[in-house]
């Protein structure tokens, strides 16, 4: 453990240079953008795979904390803290030991640019299995310290509903698996239908993701979805916060 926070302790250790992409997360009832997601990227704009590829258990944990720093900064370089739109931030459960010690460099960095606690989203997917009470551990520490959290794939992860009744974060990221074709299949249908039910009962706000097609987002502002997120809206930026397409939104 102590060879892991020697190593997240201020982001060194993760010699590989990168940056970010965005992508906006966008609210249709207000036609603006909610969020922009900060994804990692080569420095050319290469796929996050090119980067991705060279973490290791070595230097995860270094990664993980510059990737937070990298996406504040160029957020707020880009005008991103000048106005009410969050950030999405991905981050690994498995890369924090400790989280009011691993947080530290996420703080200070938010703080030296300005940018506001409660516009900052940490979003998880279950890649790997996590335990479920560090797990639960970080989300409650992120909550106290002021940021929003959100599962990202929700229903393709490990543990979904379990870890809904456990701890309710702010915001659910509803897998692409089950937003396309919803237009042309109604068990999709159902199954969102009735999980944006089960959501609006905890108070969690859902978003949408992977929408594509007119006919996909048409589907989804049938049963009620106010938040998507997709290509249809616009695909990653790289070092650009872009407004969204919203030519198509009724």
């Amino acid at each position: 453990m102590k060879v892991g926070c020697q190593g997240c302790r201020d982001g060194a250790g993760f010699d590989i240079p990168f940056s970010m992409a965005f992508q906006p997360i966008v609210d249709l009832e207000s036609r603006t953008v909610f969020a922009h997601e900060a994804l990692v990227r080569g420095l050319g704009g290469e796929g996050a795979g090119t980067i991705l590829s060279q973490v290791n258990d070595g230097n995860k944990y270094a990664f993980d904390q510059q990737c937070r720093a990298k996406a504040i900064e160029l957020a707020r370089d880009l005008g991103g803290g000048a106005t009410d739109t969050k950030l999405s931030i991905n981050f690994i459960p498995n890369a924090v030991y400790e989280p009011r010690a691993c947080i530290r460099l996420t703080l200070a960095t938010a703080t030296r640019v300005g940018f506001p606690l409660n516009r900052i989203i940490f979003e998880f997917t279950e890649v790997e299995k996590i335990d479920t009470d560090h797990l639960l551990n970080i989300l409650r520490t992120y909550k106290d310290i002021g940021f929003l959290t959100a599962i990202d794939d929700f229903g393709a992860g490990h543990s979904g509903l379990n870890l809904l009744a456990s701890f309710q974060p702010d915001i659910v990221k509803l897998d692409m698996g089950l937003i396309r074709g919803i237009d042309t299949d109604r068990s999709r249908r159902v199954v969102v239908k009735h999980t944006l039910a089960m959501l609006l009962d905890f108070g969690i706000k859902p978003i949408c993701e992977g929408v594509e097609t007119i006919d996909e987002l048409k589907a989804l502002q049938d049963i009620g979805v106010t938040l998507v997120q997709g290509y249809l809206f616009g695909r990653p930026a790289f070092e650009s916060l872009l407004p969204p397409d919203l030519q198509m939104v009724a």
